[in-house]
């Protein structure tokens, strides 16, 4: 049988654990073999994935005919493994956070980052082949050295976005709503990239100038609790702390509560290589106000107010007008759900197979 087996540093839950699931589902209904090789395996992921040493070993033996697709966001030893096996090789690129934009925040991380941007010139002399989840990762491998690059966006079932929703969770958000004033909404790490402090700033100007009872719910786990630490303490000095609600990693069931009580999803963030929360947001229906910044404008489309300066005066304002414009905001939504057709996992499938038949993956030797 013809196999594509993948590699991946962390096979943990997320965009690019799920993304690499899915992967290897689409490669199976395919009829081509796929296991996944990993060094780390969050528990949850229990028997999904093997230990990536065990492949070309009599544990797991290696064929000549064999594919290796390493799914890479992240320097890690995976990746010194691949470069020195002899068989067919791939990349898939989800990016890789710039070092500066963490060094004032995480210096110890910088050296992990860097070494994973050597890694990735390194390996554009290695593979046989690469695809991006978005032009701007391509971008981004050709100024690594890549050629020929082909997007294959990120393979998401939009359909698990329907999760059942935490009633407790949205009965206490509806409760907050009852008083007035709208929740704006951002979901992604709390983390330097992500600019929530400007979100923090955004709502300032948008309690001051618009709404004086609106609040901002920040969802995520933290990658930075230097960074966390600064914006929660910028939050209470602004006079909003008790505004903004930071409510860390969640189930869900919590997130989908957070979405269907959400008002607008508001995005600062500097740096993305594709962002998985703007499809989210399109498919529960909230209107999208983002600042047009790496892979965003490209992610977004038609389908949400995209802002070139985060000023806070500008993001309240558009946050104002799709709050309050009732056509806008239809018109917004039913982008949305055009947009979202775009990234189907039908139309990911196809195109992932499709690209990968064309560099030899599935055609008989």
């Amino acid at each position: 049988m013809t196999a594509c087996h993948q590699f991946v540093p962390m096979l943990e839950p997320g965009a690019v654990g799920q993304h690499t699931l899915e992967v290897q589902r689409t490669l199976r209904a395919a009829g081509i073999d796929s296991e996944i090789f990993t060094e780390f395996l969050h528990p949850s992921m229990e028997g999904r994935a093997r230990l990536y040493g065990e492949y070309g070993t009599p544990a797991w033996p290696a064929h000549p005919d064999d594919t290796l697709l390493y799914q890479f966001a992240i320097g890690s030893v995976v990746a010194s493994f691949l470069r020195s096996r002899p068989e067919r090789k791939g990349l898939h690129h989800h990016n890789l956070t710039p070092p500066e934009m963490l060094a004032g925040w995480e210096p110890q991380v910088v050296p992990g980052l860097r070494w994973g941007r050597r890694q990735l010139v390194e390996l554009a002399s290695s593979v046989d082949f690469a695809l991006a989840v978005s032009a701007f990762n391509r971008a981004d491998l050709r100024d690594s050295g890549f050629r020929d690059v082909e997007i294959v966006p990120i393979l998401l079932d939009v359909g698990a976005f329907d999760r059942e929703v935490d009633g407790a969770k949205l009965r206490q958000l509806e409760a907050d709503k009852a008083d007035g004033g709208a929740d704006l909404l951002f979901v992604g790490r709390i983390a330097p990239n992500k600019c929530q402090h400007d979100l923090v700033k955004a709502l300032v100007a948008y309690r001051r100038s618009v709404d004086p009872s609106a609040r901002l719910r920040l969802v995520g786990g933290s990658s930075s609790e230097r960074y966390l630490d600064a914006v929660r303490t910028f939050a209470h000095s602004a006079g909003v702390g008790d505004s903004v609600d930071f409510a860390g990693s969640v189930s869900s069931g919590e997130l989908s509560a957070y979405y269907r009580s959400a008002d607008v999803f508001v995005s600062a963030s500097e740096h993305e290589g594709f962002c998985v929360p703007l499809l989210e947001a399109m498919h529960h229906c909230v209107p999208i106000v983002a600042f047009a910044a790496a892979a965003i404008p490209e992610t977004l489309g038609d389908a949400g107010v995209l802002v070139s300066s985060k000023a806070p005066a500008d993001l309240a304002a558009a946050v104002g007008v799709v709050v309050h414009d009732d056509g806008h905001r239809r018109r917004l939504v039913a982008a949305g759900t055009r947009r979202l057709a775009d990234f189907s996992l039908e139309r990911t499938r196809a195109r992932l197979l499709d690209v990968l038949a064309r560099h030899g993956v599935g055609v008989p030797s």
